[in-house]
């Protein structure tokens, strides 16, 4: 089993910034995609950010220059930095990461944080 831990999440005015984190635990033999979705009220999940396997990162274009994804790998965590926030990044976050767990088997599995709260206001 595999659990993911974030923190980080708060309110904020606009212009501001919050770090978010997420810690991967348990059975993990490789972490082949690990980053953060939101999902705002009325919307549907939408990527943030996300490194995949080689290191290429990706960030959604209305985050590129704002929002700064690392990790840790030794830590299996990963960050986000959120800079110049604004009111439209209200949304709950949610850290994901395609896990393989044992070296004997190929196979990758999806895990999901429990979400955590990111509210900027005017």
């Amino acid at each position: 089993q595999v659990q993911l831990v974030e923190s980080g999440g708060g309110l904020v005015q606009a212009g501001g910034s919050l770090r978010l984190s997420c810690a991967a635990s348990g059975s993990i033999f490789s972490i082949n995609r690990m980053g953060w979705y939101r999902q705002a009220p009325g919307k549907q999940r939408e990527l943030v950010a996300r490194f995949t396997s080689g290191s290429t990162i990706y960030y959604l274009d209305s985050v590129k220059g704002r929002f700064t994804i690392s990790r840790d790998n030794a830590k299996n965590t990963v960050y986000l930095q959120m800079n110049s926030l604004k009111l439209e990044d209200t949304a709950v976050y949610y850290c994901h990461a395609l896990i393989r767990a044992y070296s004997y088997s190929d196979r990758e599995y999806d895990y999901w944080g429990q979400g955590t709260q990111v509210t900027v206001s005017s």
